[in-house]
């Protein structure tokens, strides 16, 4: 069984700009094509390997030799390495093998295509017993005298895609030529060619799918004949291109040329709301949440020093967010009333926030969530079910409103026996399903990781420590250290070292994989965790070529809270980001991480220190 992963689009730049790389890849024997010039990267191996070489730690890439082979590309304009690998049965008696004969890479958008390249841009057919979409033009030719010049260069031998009616047998026959998926939600505009033929009994749509599956129409050629090649235009991708027919008769539909912009077809078609007008983390001031008059209690926006009684925010761990503490009220009853911005209406939207509760013996009231339309009707879209056990918990609520609304965040004290207290911080409203932005940093891209699914890309030392990080959900097993919980989601994983089976001194060590040098800054942000008597040390270090730089370093006991860190770095040759920690004096000294992102651009109001420059060190970190 051959297994090949396929990474078509790698995001970079501030639109959503595409580093499109076409891997092609032959059973048996290799087809020589003629090498265009591409980016650096793009080889067709006819002189030398262009600066790729095989994984030490897998079979070496040679022509016919069985294995598992892993390739490096040493250059690429994209921000990540680039990796391909699969593996083969090994079995002698078959005789098979795999080479790879061209990469190309090339600039722009994976979803653009004139259909001239054998690999097709990545599209593919989602195959019908009876009709399908297949490559026109070309040799072909002779197969289908009647089809038309292709766009792109208007002449009989250039290529382009239809699909025909002719085998359509049941009724409403479909045909779906489906786009490489793309790695983030874009939006611009989507313009192709298209021709329809003169018979009636086709339809022609546009479709965009994502990664649930679920469908939404973009856009419906109109129902008068269409024999020349016109260019329509749509927003939001990817996309999907669906031919149905209702009898052999239904004709055809050719396209071609297809092409992406990161600006809006027109004035008309550009989106007039930003849901990030709903986003606020309390650290200066309430943003556009109001407090309602009618509220028996206000929230208060509050800054909390985190120590061994108290939980700081949850965004910096030092910084500030809203509590609604219903004990110190005079009578019951009492309701607190947080309400937002008004969002567009006729969108999906994706609300996360982050809650804590303190005293509540029912949580029924304790915090809801309600959606108010401008008709002062209440809709609840989200309530608290279980005891938060005093730790920040993550809640993901999906929610669409057919007229403008307004979010409203409400705590309930029905009586003095069953109050308590209500945290509320970093609230974010974007558009789309929750799903699909979920999981954010545990996407392939090299350096992130928030432990959900495991280490990422992410190793233990075996080498240079005493034992090994533990990846962990809830408390850890020694009382008065440790987090209660992770900083992702509350509820979920995070990575600590256990300090009971460590002798103080000893040490465990997370390695990263193998990270692209940069000429530009970098900004390492994480969250780490250090509460315990005997607390020992934390520290991130740069690994490159076996030489050691110390970045960042904390020691001690410093909260009860997850801290967050931000350090900014320059490394122009690949590298490795080192998370070390240290065990203290006593067993009380258990040290956690969570939610690690490298990306390029520097940290806010940071400046950069640069390898070698290690007297820089103290003042770049937070």
């Amino acid at each position: 069984m051959l297994v090949v992963p396929y990474f078509p689009c790698f995001l970079s730049g501030s639109h959503g700009y595409l580093t499109c790389i076409h891997l092609s890849l032959l059973l048996i024997l290799p087809i020589v094509q003629a090498y265009n010039q591409f980016l650096p990267g793009s080889c067709n191996f006819e002189s030398n390997t262009c600066g790729y070489t095989s994984d030490a730690e897998f079979t070496s890439w040679t022509l016919h030799k069985d294995g598992t082979g892993r390739l490096y590309i040493s250059q690429t304009p994209s921000d990540h390495w680039v990796i391909s690998s699969m593996d083969l049965q090994n079995n002698t008696d078959a005789g098979s093998s795999v080479a790879i004969f061209e990469i190309h890479i090339s600039p722009g958008y994976c979803l653009e295509c004139d259909f001239e390249e054998s690999h097709l841009c990545g599209y593919s057919n989602q195959w019908n017993a009876n009709v399908n979409w297949y490559v026109g033009g070309g040799e072909v030719r002779f197969l289908q005298n009647n089809l038309p010049n292709d766009h792109t260069y208007n002449n009989r031998t250039g290529h382009f895609m239809y699909v025909d009616s002719i085998y359509a047998k049941t009724f409403k026959e479909v045909a779906k030529l489906v786009s490489p998926m793309t790695m983030v939600p874009v939006s611009g505009c989507l313009s192709f060619q298209y021709q329809r033929s003169e018979e009636r009994g086709n339809l022609f749509s546009v479709f965009a799918r994502d990664r649930l599956g679920q469908y939404q129409e973009l856009w419906r050629a109109e129902s008068e004949n269409q024999s020349d090649w016109s260019q329509m235009l749509e927003e939001w991708i990817p996309v999907v291109f669906e031919v149905a027919f209702n009898s052999p008769r239904g004709g055809r539909v050719a396209l071609d040329d297809i092409s992406f912009s990161p600006e809006f077809c027109s004035k008309d078609t550009e989106p007039i709301f930003d849901p990030s007008i709903a986003n606020c983390d309390f650290e200066s001031g309430f943003c556009r949440y109001m407090q309602d008059q009618r509220s028996g209690s206000p929230w208060r926006r509050v800054s909390v020093r985190p120590n061994i009684f108290r939980n700081g925010d949850h965004t910096t761990g030092a910084g500030t967010f809203l509590l609604a503490h219903s004990q110190m009220i005079q009578h019951v009853g009492y309701v607190s009333r947080l309400t937002g911005p008004t969002l567009a209406g006729n969108l999906k939207y994706c609300l996360r926030f982050y809650f804590s509760l303190r005293g509540f013996n029912q949580t029924d009231q304790a915090l809801a969530v309600y959606l108010e339309q401008q008709s002062n009707s209440q809709e609840k879209i989200w309530t608290q079910g279980v005891k938060s056990r005093g730790i920040w918990i993550a809640a993901d609520v999906t929610f669409q409103t057919s007229q403008p609304a307004k979010l409203v965040f409400i705590s309930t004290c029905r009586s003095f026996w069953d109050c308590g207290a209500v945290a509320l911080d970093d609230i974010s409203v974007s558009l789309g399903d929750c799903e699909l932005t979920a999981d954010v940093l545990s996407s392939p891209l090299p350096g992130r990781c928030d432990f959900e699914a495991g280490l990422c890309d992410y190793t233990q030392d075996k080498h240079h420590d005493a034992a090994d990080w533990e990846r962990r959900r809830g408390p850890t097993p020694t009382s008065y250290t440790g987090p209660r919980g992770d900083h992702t989601m509350g509820l979920g994983y995070y990575l600590h070292m256990e300090a009971s089976p460590l002798l103080p001194g000893q040490n465990v060590r997370l390695l990263s994989r193998p990270m692209r040098g940069s000429r530009g800054p970098q900004c390492l942000h994480f969250y780490y965790h250090m509460y315990g008597s005997g607390t020992g040390q934390l520290s991130v270090h740069l690994d490159k070529d076996g030489e050691d730089l110390l970045l960042w370093q904390q020691s001690g006991e410093k909260s009860i809270s997850w801290m967050r860190a931000r350090v900014q770095y320059q490394c122009d040759s690949q590298h490795q980001i080192v998370f070390e920690a240290t065990r203290g004096s006593s067993v009380r000294s258990d040290i956690a991480i969570d939610d690690i992102i490298v990306e390029d651009g520097p940290c806010p109001g940071k400046q950069s220190f640069q390898w070698n420059h290690i007297e820089q060190h103290f003042s770049q970190v937070e």
